[in-house]
């Protein structure tokens, strides 16, 4: 992995974080760094242009601690790249779209959207025992 470093790895996998993924971060104390180069080594960490938006108004219009925790999430979510595109749709049906483009996995706690990320065939990650994330 270091070699990763210093000469790039073209082929890193694309991780796209869903709402309540960047919440538990600060909700559970997960290092989503950490677990993401355990569970996959290389890796890209996209945040869709849905789930700020859902960020921003969950950061405005929601009530103690989950407002608390949209605000922590969305400082967080400007240090990774936006994926543009699909902001016409719903968070969930947002960030489908963007798995099955890019090819991504994606890190949620949502089980509908598990569900429906099952149904299509495109690798979730998700967080096990409140303390570290699984591929499934």
């Amino acid at each position: 992995m270091a070699s990763d470093r210093i000469w790039g790895n073209p082929k890193k996998q694309v991780v796209l974080l869903d709402t309540n993924a960047i919440m538990m971060m600060f909700e559970f104390h997960v290092n989503i760094d950490d677990e993401l180069t355990r569970l996959l080594g290389s890796y890209h960490i996209y945040v869709p242009e849905r789930v700020l938006k859902e960020l921003k108004t969950l950061s405005s219009l929601g009530k103690g601690k989950q407002k608390r925790l949209a605000k922590a999430s969305l400082q967080l979510a400007s240090i990774y790249e936006v994926y543009t595109g699909f902001s016409d749709l719903d968070g969930d049906d947002a960030v489908i779209a963007a798995a099955e483009e890019s090819s991504g996995i994606v890190v949620t706690n949502d089980r509908e959207l598990r569900k429906r990320l099952r149904e299509k065939h495109i690798p979730s990650i998700f967080l096990r025992g409140k303390h570290h994330l699984m591929l499934e």
